[in-house]
């Protein structure tokens, strides 16, 4: 049997190589002769750079950053293609996973901390500077990192804005011009939505990073005033900055990079051709992917969709595995899912513990799933 591991993360408790790992362990304890494939993916968010440099010849430069709090935290870069293109992970700096529950204020967190992880890579040679936006803990439009960068938002005394989204309110025009020696931007996402309204940054993922309702439509009005202050002064600014896709992302910095004359891609795109998961789905009998959480944010866009869907065009068995799952079998069928297996249900489902049990310990349920599937799929 020929097996393809292909895993996200699960956010919270394992990077996406731990998972797939104690996934193969439990395999290997029933069926030691079967053929895994291990090809740990992401979509951008935390855990981008550990799956590209386990699949990347490429060399990790360490650099020193801050939170979205300015406090000292350890970035890094990661430098292919002899030095020419640069790998980052916002999360590194701008994490929400970096600030405790009371911490969480996305009107005043600041992504300076990701513009300092830019500027590096840029400062070591790189052409191109790849991006990967997820999981952040801010809502500043890329503020903080435009600043960092050379380029600082003033209010109508001439003064600097103070670091956070809700400053923003107060953008009347910008001082400097980007330092990026001519680099390329891509911002690595795959989230669609745009920088402003509804389906904006503040209002879908505002409420995750701590923020109410009020808040959210400061934050959004904050954000209006600065896309119109970034189309205005900043030269190569796209037009309708508020309404691109993508712009959304990482609460505004995927704006920021079009701003900046950078373009989105799909992060998980970006990855599969990194890694060649193409090659290895033709290489094999089953694919299992998983996640924290399989919901109905799953199939649009996420890693499980896309690795579900080139299971499915290959004609290829697809099995989920997850923390909890509450996608409907036919949605997810449609999807290319074949079945999907719940942590929390493994350890006995969440009205007899089974939630606190998945947090817990998920390398230790992961393991079982993983002989399960064993079991039930080895010939």
């Amino acid at each position: 049997m020929r097996v393809l591991l292909c895993p996200d993360k699960f956010a919270g408790t394992l990077s996406a190589p731990e998972v797939a790992d104690a996934v193969a362990a439990g395999w290997r304890e029933v069926a030691p002769g079967d053929d895994l494939h291990v090809r740990p993916l992401s979509d951008g968010g935390p855990g981008f750079l550990d799956v590209l440099g386990d699949a990347l010849d490429g060399r990790r430069i360490p650099v020193p950053t801050v939170d979205p709090l300015g406090r000292p935290v350890a970035g890094e870069i990661l430098l292919t293609d002899g030095g020419t293109t640069a790998w980052l992970e916002s999360a590194q700096a701008c994490g929400l996973h970096l600030l405790d529950a009371g911490e969480r204020d996305p009107k005043t967190t600041t992504s300076y901390g990701l513009g300092v992880l830019v500027a590096a890579a840029v400062e070591a040679g790189a052409r191109t500077v790849v991006i990967g936006l997820g999981g952040s803990g801010t809502n500043d439009g890329g503020a903080g990192m435009l600043t960092a960068l050379g380029v600082t938002p003033l209010d109508d005394g001439g003064r600097a804005l103070p670091y956070g989204g809700a400053a923003l309110a107060a953008a009347v025009a910008l001082d400097g011009a980007p330092r990026l020696r001519d680099a390329r931007l891509v911002a690595a996402t795959d989230v669609d939505n745009p920088l402003l309204g509804l389906h904006g940054a503040s209002n879908v993922f505002g409420p995750q990073k701590g923020a109410d309702r009020a808040d959210v439509l400061l934050l959004d009005a904050a954000l209006e005033r600065f896309a119109a202050v970034l189309e205005r002064d900043l030269p190569g600014c796209p037009d309708r900055l508020g309404a691109l896709p993508g712009g959304g992302a990482a609460g505004g910095l995927g704006a920021a990079v079009l701003a900046l004359g950078g373009h989105c891609e799909s992060g998980i795109g970006l990855v599969t051709r990194a890694i060649g998961l193409d090659a290895a789905l033709d290489a094999v009998d089953l694919v299992v992917t998983g996640e924290g959480s399989f919901d109905h944010q799953s199939l649009r866009g996420k890693v499980v969709a896309g690795v579900a869907g080139a299971a499915r065009d290959r004609g290829l068995p697809c099995v989920v595995l997850a923390g909890q799952v509450s996608t409907g079998r036919r949605e997810a069928g449609a999807a290319g899912v074949t079945d999907a297996y719940s942590l929390v249900e493994h350890f006995g489902g969440e009205e007899r513990g089974g939630l606190a049990a998945a947090l817990e310990r998920p390398a230790e349920g992961l393991r079982a799933l993983g002989a399960r599937l064993a079991r039930q799929w080895s010939r």
